[in-house]
């Protein structure tokens, strides 16, 4: 489709700024949730449409048809250099963060936010810095707590921040984290946000903010990543003695605001919930690794015990029958442990029932 559009400028230096540039995030049960949201936009939707979901890094994303078909606003997967044009929809494509800057969005294989590329907080992050009041930004329904950071960066430059209720949430993780990290202008049901975006969409903020602060400026660069700010010698935050789940390096404990949230020095970032359930998933990994060895040594001293008795050596295989009991008890207790422990690790991303659904809409006329 052509448009007359004029591209959003994101310097905040033009006299009269307005709401132009809108910012989604969502995760598990999301597919929906921004289907209702963009049914109930308008034709001549005065304001930019940047969405982020969660989805795995070797998916095929048939979002942005998805999102056409479903409303009048055009939509495409996100390129490098995209212009941010009023009553345009940009989708974050599978393993890029979609980053805000000069008008344009720029795709990045930057660190990986509370797990995932594209993350909801780099988009949200880089928008508060370009666009300051001038953004609203909206989560939806996902599990964990990505997007709460990004909301409290454009609560930070005077923007808009709005939150899908919880009970209409198909996963009520995010928008409740949302709740609890920052204090939203609104929590509605998805079609009501339509209705408020299609009243804020072109209007002037009441606030002026201060310049984007050193602690955003330094992580919008490390999402790009820029050389300077993963060389950097002072990291933001300060030691947390934890150890980041992606590279094992130090974790340094950030403050901003209300929320705590983690960073390592190359730049991948951890909000308290996402960090809680990376930990787990690791303790279970680490709980079947001992599972799987102590089934092995069962095996092995059964087979040894064998060999023994065959030979003769009663005293011997007396032995390794033994440590194959003593194996296979440890193992029933680890096993009892690993199932116990297997429902602390919440899913992350799309529901395994929203996956194949977007992947076969590519196909829908």
């Amino acid at each position: 489709m052509t448009t007359d559009a004029t591209p959003v400028p994101t310097n905040g230096s033009h006299a009269h700024p307005v709401r132009d540039l809108v910012v989604v995030g969502a995760s598990a049960g999301g597919v929906e949730a921004l289907r209702k949201l963009v049914a109930g936009l308008p034709h001549d939707f005065a304001a930019a449409v940047v969405v982020v979901l969660h989805i795995p890094a070797s998916s095929r994303s048939a979002l942005a048809s998805i999102l056409e078909r479903a409303g009048p606003l055009p939509a495409r997967q996100a390129r490098e250099g995209d212009r941010l044009e009023p009553g345009h929809i940009l989708v974050a494509p599978p393993d890029r963060h979609v980053i805000v800057a000069d008008g344009t969005v720029t795709l990045s294989r930057g660190p990986h936010e509370n797990g995932h590329r594209p993350a909801v907080d780099v988009l949200f992050r880089s928008a508060a810095r370009a666009a300051g009041p001038r953004v609203v930004g909206v989560v939806l329904s996902g599990t964990l707590d990505d997007g709460t950071a990004g909301l409290v960066a454009i609560r930070a430059r005077g923007g808009m921040c709005v939150v899908q209720d919880p009970d209409d949430a198909t996963y009520a993780g995010m928008p409740q984290a949302a709740m609890e990290g920052d204090s939203p202008d609104a929590v509605l049901p998805v079609d009501q946000i339509a209705v408020l975006l299609r009243e804020v969409a072109g209007t002037r903020p009441a606030t002026v903010p201060d310049d984007a602060s050193a602690l955003m400026d330094m992580e919008v660069a490390m999402a790009v990543p820029e050389d300077d700010a993963l060389s950097a010698p002072d990291r933001p935050g300060v030691p947390s003695g934890f150890a980041c789940p992606d590279c094992h390096g130090v974790l340094f404990e950030i403050d901003e605001g209300t929320m705590r949230r983690f960073r390592c020095r190359v730049g991948h970032a951890w909000s308290p919930h996402s960090l809680a359930a990376q930990q787990a998933a690791a303790v279970e990994g680490a709980l079947w690794t001992a599972l799987r060895a102590l089934e092995e040594k069962a095996a092995l001293s059964d087979r040894m015990a064998r060999n023994a008795t065959s030979r003769g050596h009663a005293m011997t295989a007396r032995t390794f029958a033994e440590q194959a009991m003593e194996a296979r008890e440890s193992a029933l207790a680890l096993r009892d442990l690993v199932e116990r422990t297997a429902g602390l690790v919440p899913e992350p991303g799309l529901s395994a029932a929203e996956a194949p659904a977007a992947d076969s809409a590519q196909a829908l006329p």
